[in-house]
This record gives C-alpha cells, structure tokens and sequence, in this order.
C-alpha cells in the first residue's frame, strides 16, 4: 500500500481526488448525437428562421460571399449524417477571457470529428493563429481535460484580427498546416471575428481555390450573447454565477449571524447585469442595483445613494443593521450623469494625453477639471479622489476607461454612510466592500455548462463535416431534450460606431426590462429589501438534487416549467 506522501503527491499536476472523479462524469448528450462515448454527426437542413438586422443591407454588401451561401438562414439537425467525410484538418481556439467549459468544446469536437480527420489546438488565442502556433490533440489529451476547469489547456488571449496583414497571416497558417476549418470559441467580439474571417477565408485559400470553414462557439461569462429562443445563454455564465452564488450566500449567512455589518459586492459586468440579476434571485439580498434599471430610468447618482441608504434605514429601524447590496462593474458607466462625463474624459484625455502625462499626479485632477464644461467639473470634483484617481487612470488597449478597477462598492459604501447620518444619525452603519470576479471564469463547469458545452462541440464538428461555414453553434430545447442549431453570424451582424468609425458587431444582450427575469426580480425585492428572505444556495453539485438546475434567468426566460435542464 502506498504512503500517505505517496497519495499526496498523485494528486498535483491536476489529479486532485476531485478532478479524477469529475472527469469519469457521464455527460447526457442531445439524442440526435447518439451516445456520449461514440457520438455520431448530424447533417442540416434550413429552417423557416431568415436572420437579419437594421443594417443587413449593409452586411449584405460587406460580407456577400457568406450571405450569399447561408442566406441568413437558420440550420436545425437532419438527423445521423450518412456523408463518411475523412481527412479534415480543423483548429479550434479560444479567444478572450476564460469561461468554464471551454475544454469541453475541444472534447466534442475531437470525437465527433473522429479517427478520420484530425484536430489541433491553437495556442495562445488568435495571436497564435497569426503565428502558427499549433499542435495535434490526442484522444489522451480530451480524456485528461474533460470536465475541467480553465482555458490552460489552449490558452487565449484578446487579439483582434483586423488589418490585411493580419488576414493574410491567418492564410498562411492554413495554407502551412493544410486547415480545412477554424473553431472560435468566444463572445460577441469573438464571433464577430469569426464572421469576418469565415468572409475573408471563404474562398481563394486553397490551391484548388477553395476556402476555409469558420464556425464560431458562444461563450462568456457575462450572459451578453444572447438570441432570445436561438441562444439562451453563452456557456460560462451558469458555473461563474453559481460560484458568485455560494459566496454571496455565505456572506449573507453571515451578516444575521453577526448582526452588525452590510456587505458592498461588486459583481462582474460591464456591458449587461446579468450576472447580478442571476446572483440575486439565487441569493435574495436586500438590495441589488441593474444597470440598465438606472439608465433606462435615468437615475442619478444622488437617487441610487438615496434608494440605498433608505432601505439601510428602514431596515434598522426593523432591528437589521445588517445586508448585503450587490452591483454590477459597469454601473457607474450607467448613470447618466456619470456617462457623460467619462464621455468628455476620454475626449480630453485624449487631446491632452502629452500636457496630461508630463503633470505631477496632484496636478492632474485640476487640470482635467478646466478641459470639462462646468456640469461635469462640478461632478468630478464632487466624488472622493481614490474614485477621481482610477477615473483619470490609463485606458485600456482599446480606448475605454476599466471600469473592474473602479472601486464603485466603495464609492456607493461612503456615500451611503453621508446619506444614512443625513436621514437618521442614529442609524449604525459598517460596511464591507468584496468583488468578485476572476474567482468566477476558470471553475470546474457545473454539470449544465459541461453538458451544453460538449454539446456545443459535437455540433460545432457537425458544421464543418457538413459543410457549413459563416454559423455559430448553438443547442436550443434545453428543458426538452435539446435540439442541434446553427445560426448564421452575419444575420447578427449591426454596425455601431467604435473609436471614431463604424464597425460591424453582434451585438451585446441587455437585461431587458421586460423579461420576464426582471419582472420577477422587480416583483420581489421590495420583500427582500424589509425582511430578511435571503437564501444560501452552498456549492455547485456535479452529483446531487442541484446538478441538473438551469441559471434561474435562463429558465424564467424561457418560460420553462422548472429549473431543471434536460439534454438527452
């Protein structure tokens, strides 16, 4: 028998108790596929689903080869396909940030792709597109990374393909390595990307003048890649919001526990608060701010603080000092006022950048104040300088202020306690700020996200060993047995101006304001906010009576008739 020493060090490099175990999971797949183990490809055919937007006379002008082939039309499985299609060469890469189950999509990709055609991994993200970076994968290899966590095993990163030099580095790695598809596994900016790829690739690439297929695959943790009935959620969110889901709880366990503190938690999502909004209806805590709730009806930031500190006050006259209040990262980029005045910031920090780099840090407040019109002079120098300071901080590569720095859970937590003594000084009133982010994207996927993203890349290998190129990957059906789809990008594609010039974009999924997620939200958190209905959820289960549970804005929204997921 071995030593207990022994048995430790069997568990490093990934072969924790755990990790072996979920790796033996059993995935239930879409019965179209057949079995997990030996899963069989489907064909497609049309729907009677066509996929447009304002602008697709433009995409159309734009992108007229993959219209041209696609139509914009929708594609549902056929059932088995009968082609015996050998010798493909495809590469699958991950693009962004990480989301659990991304390794998933490899596995289904490389068996339903089979013994007859071959897979590669493209290190690093796009930029090891442009290099070539490439390498086989093996059966041992989906076997070790089944059902786990992280994007380690490809690696990715945030590079845009855009220029000529950049389309033409990506031809010449699939003329090196013979490619016959490209997999690209990533959200929106990812799968506009691959639009604009399976365009450029479409033909000419080969010596034949054939071209490269191009499938995409919708991830993101933040729930912004949404298609109403074509695509519940991208994959991701459930694991992030779970693992978001259990802290908060315990934090909120925590607070009636202790009787004497609110907890400021900043959740992630810049662009949408569907992270938030999921959060909060697994948990119920007293206060929960949407983003698009405060921009829609034009909330100021002096009547978010007032909401706040009226429901601390409120609630300690109830005998609860205590809460939790949770926030998307986005707000501030919300609040109208605050808007428009990042709008001019990044306007003068632009056409300041060197008078602006070459001042002392005490100086440079002052300065921006004098470039801004009196209004938002006014506002900046109102808010405390740590906020002030990552305001003015350096954009990222893209020009836009980052907002995850912001500490925004403070900035709510010290004006809250002005406003809290302004209304009643007797009121106590401690706080703690948390964010949670990073501990969200690399998690081992919940059983929904392992299930959906294996499914994903069966479908994904369906596509190009049919043929297809310019589709994004999709299951639909997930309360029923699940159904393969393919949706067609350029039916998605909208132009929206971005750092001085149009660009074509899917665009990102708002919480709508008449979903049926927020209106249950909105229906509830009056009782949430007076009393204490909170709810601890605990970890996310790979065996157990929570393995099968849908994201609870998932199910609300599509008006399923329980929280449970069935796919197979």
């Amino acid at each position: 028998m071995s030593t207990l020493a022994e048995q430790l060090r069997n568990t490093e490099a990934h072969k924790s108790i755990f990790e072996s175990a979920v790796r033996q999971n059993p995935l239930p797949v879409c019965a179209a596929f057949g079995s997990s183990d030996h899963p069989q490809p489907v064909s497609f055919r049309s729907s009677d689903r066509v996929l447009g937007t304002k602008d697709s006379d433009n995409v159309r002008a734009q992108f007229p080869q993959t219209v041209s082939a696609s139509g914009n039309i929708v594609l549902a499985s056929a059932g088995p396909s009968t082609a015996k299609v050998q010798g493909k060469r495809v590469a699958v890469l991950f693009s962004g940030g990480p989301a659990a189950g991304g390794h998933n999509v490899v596995c289904g990709l490389k068996r339903v792709l089979g013994a007859g055609n071959t897979l590669f991994g493209v290190k690093a993200g796009p930029k090891g597109l442009l290099k070539g970076s490439l390498f086989e994968i093996t059966d041992a290899n989906v076997d070790f990374i089944l059902n786990t966590g992280g994007f380690d095993f490809l690696g990715s990163d945030r590079t845009k393909i855009k220029s000529d030099e950049q389309f033409a580095q990506v031809r010449e790695t699939c003329i090196k390595h013979k490619l016959d598809a490209i997999v690209i596994v990533g959200g929106d900016d990812s799968n506009t990307n691959a639009a604009v790829l399976a365009e450029s690739l479409f033909s000419g690439v080969k010596a034949d003048g054939s071209g490269v297929q191009v499938i995409g695959v919708p991830k993101t943790i933040d729930g912004d890649l949404q298609i109403g009935d074509l695509l519940a959620i991208s994959f991701g969110f459930d694991t992030a919001t779970r693992i978001y889901s259990e802290m908060v709880g315990n934090i909120l366990q925590d607070t009636s526990s202790s009787l004497k503190y609110w907890h400021f938690v900043k959740l992630m999502g810049r662009s949408a608060s569907h992270v938030a909004l999921e959060v909060a209806l697994q948990t119920k805590p007293a206060i929960t701010l949407i983003s698009e709730e405060v921009a829609t009806k034009k909330m100021s930031l002096a009547s978010i603080i007032d909401h706040i500190a009226q429901v601390i006050v409120e609630r300690s006259h109830k005998g609860m000092n205590y809460g939790v209040l949770l926030a998307p990262e986005g707000l501030i980029e919300f609040i109208p006022e605050m808007n428009a005045m990042i709008a001019e910031l990044n306007d003068v920090l632009a056409h300041h950048a060197s008078e602006f780099a070459a001042l002392a840090d005490d100086a440079k407040a002052a300065f921006i104040g004098s470039k801004l019109n009196p209004d938002n002079a006014s506002l900046l120098a109102s808010l405390p300088d740590y906020i002030v300071k990552m305001l003015l901080a350096e954009r990222d590569s893209h020009g836009n202020l980052q907002v995850s720095l912001i500490p925004t859970e403070q900035l709510l937590i010290d004006m809250a306690k002005s406003r809290v003594k302004e209304i009643d000084p007797a009121v106590p009133f401690a706080a703690h700020n948390h964010f949670l982010g990073y501990e969200g994207r690399c998690g081992a996927p919940t059983l929904f996200d392992a299930a959906y993203t294996y499914n994903l890349g069966l479908t994904a290998g369906s596509l190009i060993l049919d043929g297809r190129t310019g589709y994004m990957a999709t299951i639909t059906d997930l309360t029923s047995g699940g159904t393969p789809k393919a949706i067609p990008l350029a039916g998605l594609l909208n132009i929206e101006r971005r750092h001085g010039k149009d660009e074509f974009v899917i665009e990102k999924a708002l919480v709508r304001m008449d979903s049926p997620a927020m209106q249950y939200f909105a229906a509830r958190r009056n009782d949430w906010a007076g009393n204490d209905l909170f709810a601890s959820p605990g970890p996310r289960q790979f065996w157990g009576p929570t393995t099968h549970q849908l994201p609870i804005s998932v199910a609300l929204n599509s008006a399923a008739d329980s929280l449970m997921f069935e796919i197979g």
